[in-house]
């Protein structure tokens, strides 16, 4: 059968000096969209919903000598974030796309997947969905991969967490659509920019200059953002913290969605407390109907 669905789910969180404020009611709150308010049906926190991960690691040749840092600090992060009720997965992406570990609750599934990933320096042409362009980091390919085939089904929280330089080479897909996925599934991304100094000749290097304004673009239009760790150990312990932090429960009013066919762009705004602070999506996909048992 078809069942309407006139709902749609807008994630936001908001902290003061003092952290999360965890007691905003539905009149604290508004929504516009377009500079018009919009109608708060249904005001909740996320204590009790599920939070699926899914890590996308990078290991093409510019992660060389920084992968044993990711490993550690990923399983780390996963242990201290999961919790029964979650789930999680791992995905590799370098001149493929391979799923090192399907959906698990246990961190010790995951950083035993980690722990074998291995960096894959080979090259070839042709993406795995098609594109006859030289294959290096098939980047875009893999978010939209986790996001359309891992994520969409799934209910709850949802967040993917890029490790990698931010440098795509011969995806499909596109920085658009791979947003647009993400986006459709309701899914925040965390990119952590991270690399290895010697691929890139030693020295000093700026991954700003690497792909940082699309992982930017890809984050923030997604109600996450992105964290330059360089190849420092702390700094990337750090940014998981930060990433941990911001899984923690949310608020999620629901509003009547507009007419499918584009884009829609509201905006959550506590009245009575401190400017909200991500994750806050940027936009939703109105769908019509969707079929139930």
């Amino acid at each position: 059968m078809k069942e309407n669905v006139n709902l749609v789910n807008l994630y936001f969180s908001a902290r003061d000096k003092d952290g999360f404020i965890t007691n905003l009611a539905k009149s604290d709150c508004a929504i516009t969209e377009d500079k018009v308010p919009q109608t708060i049906k249904n005001f909740t926190q996320e204590k009790n919903l599920p939070l699926t991960i899914g890590i996308l690691l990078d290991t093409s040749g510019s992660q060389m000598n920084v992968l044993p840092l990711e490993q550690q600090s990923g399983a780390t992060f996963l242990r201290n974030v999961l919790t029964p009720k979650d789930e999680a997965f791992l995905i590799s992406f370098d001149i493929n796309i391979n799923l090192l570990a399907d959906y698990t609750n246990r961190a010790s599934d995951i950083k035993r997947a980690l722990d074998k990933a291995t960096i894959n320096t080979g090259a070839t042409y042709g993406s795995v969905t098609g594109n006859g362009e030289p294959r290096g980091t098939l980047l875009f390919d893999a978010v939209y991969s986790a996001a359309n085939e891992k994520l969409t089904q799934e209910a709850g929280r949802k967040v993917l967490i890029l490790l990698t330089d931010g440098g795509d080479q011969g995806s499909q897909e596109t920085l658009k659509t791979a947003t647009e996925a993400a986006q459709k599934a309701n899914a925040i991304i965390y990119v952590i920019l991270i690399a290895d100094h010697g691929f890139y000749g030693g020295g000093s290097f700026n991954l700003g200059d690497i792909g940082a304004r699309d992982m930017d673009r890809l984050a923030s239009d997604t109600g996450g953002r992105v964290i330059n760790v360089g190849n420092n150990g702390k700094k990337l312990e750090d940014a998981f913290q930060q990433i941990q932090t911001s899984c923690a429960p949310n608020t999620w009013p629901a509003i009547p969605h507009q007419p499918q066919g584009r884009r829609h762009l509201p905006q959550a705004r506590p009245e009575l407390r401190q400017e909200p602070e991500g994750p806050d999506r940027k936009g939703y996909y109105a769908i019509s109907s969707i079929d139930t048992q």
